[in-house]
């Protein structure tokens, strides 16, 4: 009873995240399914409540938790996050089943129903997306490549900081408005914007660039930075592909693992490029 009382509890609780998510949407389409879901889970929230025979009391923390999530990361996002934190709910079913009538409706609804809706949602953030990854991976591969190779050609890091940020913030210029241009020539989504989509690479690339070539102004030792910046391509290849893989519900282990291998495999190349330029060309700064 203490577990039913708790999934009672859970169920008001995302019926007060849906339906505040859906009176702060300003896109109708995304409305109506956030309403419609809210209305499931007061549906199922009642449902316990018989059984129970107690009313249950949101919890306000977390509604506050999930609609900062939403508004930070985009709806697609959080509501899949919310949602993955009931991948027990198929043992909580199945022990039930056998007991109380109506419980294959519910499982139904939470399991299948609920992740149609979901990916339903008109984010913009997530329609975005193929932008954002562009300009991200644009940046780590070129960036770690460049600054690996000029830190073995150097061994100067204030003039591999300042002739790596120079060049990438160039790039991202340079691709922001490359990506402005082929988008007015080709089919696109209708939800993307050529101007928002060009934005939002070239953000992606300068945030990336600033990341990587901040620890060359912070830190003495070249090698020391070198293996900063590595660090710090592999966290943020981390942590999109983390947002990447909840919000389109895809596999994590493959992305990361794919875009890891060659951001530091160009930078291995770079390295080697490095040390022939140093030698053949007897640079020493």
């Amino acid at each position: 009873m203490d577990s039913i009382y708790q999934q009672q509890t859970d169920e008001i609780t995302e019926y007060y995240i849906y339906n505040e998510l859906a009176q702060l949407s300003k896109n109708e389409h995304n409305k109506h399914i956030l309403q419609e879901i809210a209305k499931q889970e007061l549906s199922h929230y009642k449902y316990w409540e018989k059984i129970t025979q107690k009313e249950a009391q949101p919890d306000r923390k977390r509604i506050r938790k999930y609609i900062w999530l939403a508004r930070l990361f985009g709806l697609s996002f959080a509501l899949r996050l919310m949602e993955m934190g009931e991948k027990n709910a198929g043992d909580f079913y199945a022990g039930l089943k056998n007991k109380y009538a109506g419980i294959e409706k519910i499982e139904k609804e939470e399991i299948e129903h609920e992740q149609k809706l979901i990916s339903m949602l008109n984010d913009q953030r997530l329609n975005y997306a193929g932008a954002v990854v562009l300009g991200l991976n644009d940046a780590l591969v070129e960036l770690t490549g460049t600054l690996a190779g000029l830190t073995f050609a150097f061994n100067n890091n204030i003039i591999v900081g300042t002739t790596g940020l120079i060049m990438g913030i160039a790039a991202s210029l340079s691709m922001a408005a490359s990506g402005y241009l082929s988008s007015q020539e080709e089919e696109v989504n209708e939800n993307i914007q050529p101007k928002t989509a060009a934005l939002y690479t070239g953000l992606s690339y300068i945030f990336t660039v600033i990341i990587l070539v901040l620890p060359y102004f912070v830190q003495d030792n070249p090698y020391v930075a070198l293996i900063s910046m590595l660090l710090l391509t592999v966290l943020i290849i981390a942590g999109y592909t983390y947002y990447i893989s909840v919000a389109k519900s895809v596999s994590f282990k493959k992305r990361f693992i794919q875009m890891t291998a060659i951001s530091l495999g160009v930078a291995l190349i770079s390295y080697g490029i490095g040390q022939l330029v140093k030698q053949v060309f007897g640079i020493d700064i």
